[in-house]
């Protein structure tokens, strides 16, 4: 499965600023410059994030919608019930699903092998997508992958019962995207990783304890998951709904 690492996920202008300054270290070596000429500049500091989850209400109308595909339903119910990286579950075989106790075990960051779990959403789906494989990816492409060629995949990324290759995470991206879309208000969308988001934040927000939320999200330090359960605009617009004097008259 192609997938973007290193450089390119770097913006151009962050490439060529650091094009730039390998070029100049190379000519004061070489003595053809006698000084840096970018010595005084200063990266222009990126905007800060604000809150990366998506509101639930979003996303139960997102995956509740027939109009889209079995597959991507799947995919995005799974990570956000497992709260797994997107690369994680793009490259699960079959034959790494424990569907019995509803886990699947994944290859995560620096190779360790670890187990994510899901829940009641995502064994409902799973049978209907499996139905007629027994191996190969979990998530096959659309088109037959090339026999031969220097675009042929491994064989463990090809499906044997269609013949189509893995989906590639920029298209599984790109499907997201298109179908978040018209859910947001502002029209710009969230992205795959942003379930993963979500899933943590809205379980801090349901008050799992810090050790739960790590074992969740399989991060080797507590530090790392400052940036997952920072809660954010939802919770914001819980606390002013129950504190709202007019609305607590209403209930009674």
């Amino acid at each position: 499965m192609g997938r973007r690492r290193g450089r390119d996920l770097e913006p151009a202008p962050v490439r060529a600023h650091l094009l730039h300054l390998s070029f100049t270290a190379w000519a004061q070596r070489q003595e053809i410059l006698a000084t840096n000429p970018a010595r005084r500049l200063q990266r222009r500091k990126s905007a800060r994030r604000g809150d990366r989850s998506i509101p639930r209400t979003r996303l139960n109308k997102l995956f509740t919608d027939d109009r889209h595909r079995l597959r991507e339903r799947l995919l995005w119910r799974m990570l956000y019930e497992t709260a797994a990286r997107a690369e994680e579950l793009l490259s699960l075989n079959i034959e790494d699903l424990d569907l019995e106790f509803r886990r699947g075990r994944v290859t995560s960051k620096g190779g360790a092998i670890e187990y994510v779990h899901w829940a009641t959403g995502t064994a409902r789906l799973l049978p209907r997508l499996l139905r007629g494989r027994a191996t190969g990816p979990l998530f096959p492409a659309d088109r037959r992958a090339p026999a031969s060629g220097p675009r042929a995949p491994a064989a463990a990324d090809v499906c044997p019962a269609t013949g189509c290759g893995r989906l590639s995470y920029p298209h599984a991206e790109y499907l997201f995207k298109t179908a978040i879309v018209a859910l947001d208000p502002h029209g710009i969308g969230w992205t795959l990783h942003q379930l993963r988001h979500s899933a943590l934040q809205h379980l801090a927000a349901d008050g799992r304890t810090a050790p739960e939320l790590q074992a969740k999200s399989r991060h080797q330090h507590l530090g790392s998951l400052g940036c997952y359960v920072q809660l954010g605009e939802q919770a914001s617009a819980q606390g002013t709904a129950d504190a709202d004097p007019s609305a607590r008259r209403r209930t009674r």
